[in-house]
């Protein structure tokens, strides 16, 4: 059995030559949020969900993006909505929110 029974990664990357960034797209703020919700909902720790920050994760076209493992989904996001949808239906219920997954030809 794993550490944590999820990981979520957000990539907080910002580029300085206008490329596109998911840090274009307040994922600070989206990580941050996710954070909060986690732990509100008591889904955090051992055994929880660990939210994490990351680099570049290399699907900047769909940003911001974020990954959940250990079933490696990628979701790109709009506002916190989306945010406590994700923990809700998939950190906490196991259950992935088809309508935020990233498509999976979308790259950088």
């Amino acid at each position: 059995m794993s550490y944590y029974k999820h990981h979520i990664f957000f990539c907080l990357n910002q580029r300085d030559n206008n490329e596109a960034a998911c840090a274009q797209h307040d994922s600070q703020g989206a990580f941050e949020h996710c954070k909060a919700a986690v732990k509100k909902a008591g889904l955090n720790g051992p055994g929880g969900v660990r939210v994490n920050k990351a680099g570049c994760l290399d699907r900047c076209a769909g940003g911001p993006v974020a990954v959940v493992y250990p079933e490696a989904v990628w979701y790109s996001f709009v506002d916190k909505t989306d945010i406590d949808e994700i923990v809700q239906s998939h950190l906490r219920d196991g259950a992935p929110v088809e309508r935020l997954r990233l498509a999976p030809d979308v790259g950088r």
